[in-house]
């Protein structure tokens, strides 16, 4: 197994929009987030290849507002050590919930989320036609309403 480093990214670091983008849509959306995230980064010897954002959205609820695996290292694991990885900070910081949103039309984003132990816990209806421009696609389906996944951490 390949030897990785999880880190947070230091304040006065460039933003790692290249990483970002493979989550999120445009660097507008994602400048609606960043500047009150903490990013990490997950990297290996030569090269950065994933990224996370974590918001605070309460004293009590984090939320991952961005999570991204370089292509080539996509189905090999690494999105569930970045999730571990959240929950571990969420713990450690006394966050009781752990929260995403992804599109209804991003099933496989679904599923993996709810493979980690996430459970469905509310829509944003129209959340995509009414942020973004343009109309956006996903599996052939245009992208309409955010799904919000929790996961409750315990002690």
């Amino acid at each position: 197994m390949e030897d990785f480093t999880f880190s947070l990214l230091p304040s006065d670091s460039e933003i790692p929009y290249h990483l970002l983008l493979l989550a999120d849509e445009t660097r507008e959306a994602i400048n609606q987030y960043i500047f009150n995230s903490d990013i990490y980064l997950l990297h290996n010897a030569t090269e950065n290849i994933a990224v996370m954002a974590l918001y605070k959205k309460s004293t009590t609820e984090l939320e991952i507002k961005n999570v991204a695996v370089i292509e080539s290292y996509r189905s090999k694991g690494i999105g569930s050590i970045l999730m571990n990885k959240a929950k571990e900070i969420a713990k450690e910081n006394h966050y009781k919930t752990l929260t995403v949103g992804t599109s209804d039309t991003g099933f496989q984003q679904i599923r993996f989320y709810e493979k980690n132990g996430f459970i469905k816990s509310g829509i944003l209806k129209d959340f995509f036609t009414d942020n973004y421009p343009e109309p956006m696609y996903e599996n052939g389906v245009q992208m309409k309403d955010m799904v919000l996944l929790t996961h409750h951490l315990t002690e």
